[in-house]
């Protein structure tokens, strides 16, 4: 094989990686970032769609916290799980309420004069269906996998682009850096497609790599690595109670991700001197009516504005006899990420607080990377600069199909054909790397490589069988 012929051949095989990624997750991807750009803008678009349940009269002093829960309860009986308290004087807090019938609700409260502004359940709202279809396709575990494969494809339509993109030869800048928007027909498509993708392609795989540790099975690995070599959250959580406590996701539903595996301190129970059964197993977080637990709510706020922490948390009631309360803040910068807990017995604080400076490395760089991930680090422009890469994705998207589509044969796909293009020991140890630590990735690959050699295997089989209609033998 000549050094000519290897090239193109290298070059189709990459192309036909390229097509293949990109017609498999295209639709997810159009997916990811439809929702993504809902969600980049979420704050903006419910106050917009909700301006009642959004806003209230600024407000000098705020009734008691276990005012607001038991106003919440009372509109709407059940149990609760979490206060959200306001972020601004003009702001409602929230409450977090499973009723006796029907689905969660989240309860709007003015804090100025306990009346409940309404409810509603977020799933039904167009961020809250933004948010679980950017997740999980709305599908639970199964949509989280596919989300997180078609992200894992998505670097390698990245990867196999750039090189279909570098110029060989004598190049011009128009139609390469730039597109040049005259003409028609496919080469309009390919001239826009490669410049968008260029400009485009970093900010995309920072989404994809950034959106990994919200993955499923790839950032519960991401959780194990950083705990395990303690990059993750801070040493002081060694000393909760393991391997018997509960990990913070489970016990309160959401965390900040550095601490979503952390185990959580427990709260003393009178007469048990400190020693406590763990309560290890559970998958979602409980709400609760516990009397007691609403009743202390004051105490354990009391204890945490003595700490600093005066407003704009997130407040999580006890689970159980040896739950305890917990309050974390999410500010849009995470260097302002503070998390505390309160004994539901004595109300006195456990353990040091924990900062953001308390995290590991991994754990600071995940949720710097989550922040502007998101949108919120450095405001509106960083809404911007995300949206970037979502309108580049529908720009690639419709691109490259309407690339396909004008070149395909009538009635067949038109893929690239399948060429031996030789030794490409490099992007095999590539994706072999990227196989280990991407394990979801790993698999799909170990998957289609069987597949194509069950077709490659069946296709001279095929060929033979034909050849054989064609010439039968003939008898002597």
């Amino acid at each position: 094989m000549s050094a000519n012929t290897r090239t193109a051949a290298v070059y189709r095989t990459i192309w036909r990686w390229h097509f293949w990624a990109g017609l498999i997750v295209a639709p997810f991807l159009l997916i990811l970032s439809a929702t993504g750009t809902i969600y980049l803008f979420n704050e903006e678009i419910n106050d917009a769609l909700s301006p009642s349940l959004r806003f209230v009269p600024a407000r000098a002093a705020s009734v008691p916290v276990s005012r607001m829960v038991r106003a919440a309860l009372a509109a709407h009986p059940g149990a609760v799980s979490r206060i959200d308290l306001p972020t601004a004087p003009d702001r409602p807090a929230v409450v977090f309420v499973e009723p006796h019938h029907g689905p969660k609700l989240r309860v709007p409260v003015d804090p100025g004069t306990g009346r409940v502004l309404g409810a509603f359940v977020y799933e039904r709202t167009l961020v809250g269906f933004a948010d679980e279809m950017h997740g999980s396709l709305t599908i639970g575990t199964l949509g989280d996998r596919i989300v997180e494969l078609a992200a894992c494809w998505a670097l390698v339509l990245i990867g196999t682009g750039l090189f279909l993109w570098w110029p060989r030869g004598r190049w011009r800048a128009a139609g390469v850096l730039w597109p040049r928007l005259r003409g028609g027909g496919r080469r309009f498509w390919r001239e826009l497609h490669g410049p968008v993708g260029l400009w485009t392609a970093g900010l995309i795989a920072f989404l994809v790599v950034t959106g990994l540790p919200w993955a499923g099975i790839e950032g519960d690995v991401l959780q194990r690595v950083s705990s395990a070599a303690g990059i993750g959250y801070p040493d002081s959580f060694r000393t909760h109670n393991m391997p018997g406590s509960t990990p913070m996701k489970a016990a309160t539903g959401e965390a900040p991700w550095t601490l979503e595996g952390a185990p959580m301190p427990q709260s003393a129970m009178p007469g048990h001197l400190g020693m406590h059964s763990g309560h290890a197993g559970h998958e979602a977080p409980a709400a609760t009516d516990d009397a007691a637990a609403i009743a202390g709510v004051d105490r354990a706020v009391a204890t945490l504005a003595r700490a600093g922490m005066t407003g704009g948390y997130r407040f999580h009631l006890p689970e159980g006899p040896t739950g305890v309360y917990t309050a974390y803040t999410y500010p849009d910068q995470p260097e302002g990420q503070r998390t505390i807990y309160v004994d539901r017995y004595s109300f006195r604080q456990i353990g040091p607080e924990v900062d953001f400076a308390d995290y590991g490395w991994m754990g600071r760089a995940t949720e710097l990377g989550v922040a502007i991930h998101m949108g919120n680090y450095f405001g509106f422009a960083n809404q911007l600069l995300m949206l970037l890469p979502c309108l580049g994705i529908w720009a690639l998207t419709i691109s490259g199909v309407a690339m396909w589509w004008k070149r395909r044969p009538a009635g067949r796909i038109g893929a690239p054909p399948r060429l031996s293009a030789g030794r490409m020991s490099g992007a095999v140890a590539v994706l072999i790397v990227a196989g280990v630590v991407l394990p979801l990735f790993g698999a799909s690959l170990l998957i289609l490589s069987a597949l194509d050699l069950a077709v490659t295997r069946a296709r001279p089989q095929a060929g033979n069988l034909a050849s054989a209609e064609e010439h039968p033998p003939t008898r002597g």
